[in-house]
């Protein structure tokens, strides 16, 4: 009896394997929610404009034009990694951003909660992390590209 409960558990845990074997689709929905997520906060930045960045690098010491680096990293490389286009170096992109932002916002709060008990940098290490796991998978076939190199 209990060899055949093993055996219908196999079956069930091949079953579900072999259902959601699908790596260009989970590529294709890694993309869309690194590129959507971090293109609300680019958004965010074009609305408003950079005078708040540009206050924080100046206080820094460092200079104002450089916030428009910050439109590279979450606006234009999230529309990229969006459309699989340049998915890698785009994914670098915004992994160095969120480099440059836990030095200038979160560095202090690296051991940190915030009020409602999340990780005070949660969404920079996801957004690290996972903009890492896109620059080693790339786009997948689910792209804009049809020509591998350019995705």
């Amino acid at each position: 009896m209990m060899c055949l409960n093993i055996l219908r558990g196999y079956k069930v845990v091949n079953l579900c394997n072999r259902l959601l074997s699908h790596e260009d689709l989970g590529r294709l929905l890694l993309r869309l929610s690194v590129g959507g997520l971090m293109l609300f906060h680019g958004m965010s930045k074009l609305l408003t404009g950079a005078s708040g960045i540009k206050a924080l690098l100046a206080s820094y010491g460092l200079p104002e034009f450089i916030a428009y680096g910050t439109i590279l990293g979450e606006v234009v490389a999230p529309i990229f990694i969006i459309l699989g286009f340049l998915t890698r170096p785009s994914a670098l992109l915004v992994a160095f951003t969120m480099v440059v932002a836990w030095l200038m916002i979160g560095l202090d709060k690296t051991f940190l909660l915030d009020k409602t008990g999340d990780w005070a940098i949660e969404s920079i290490v996801y957004f690290f992390l996972s903009s890492i796991a896109l620059a080693f998978m790339g786009a997948g076939k689910f792209s804009i590209m049809k020509n591998p190199c350019w995705r």
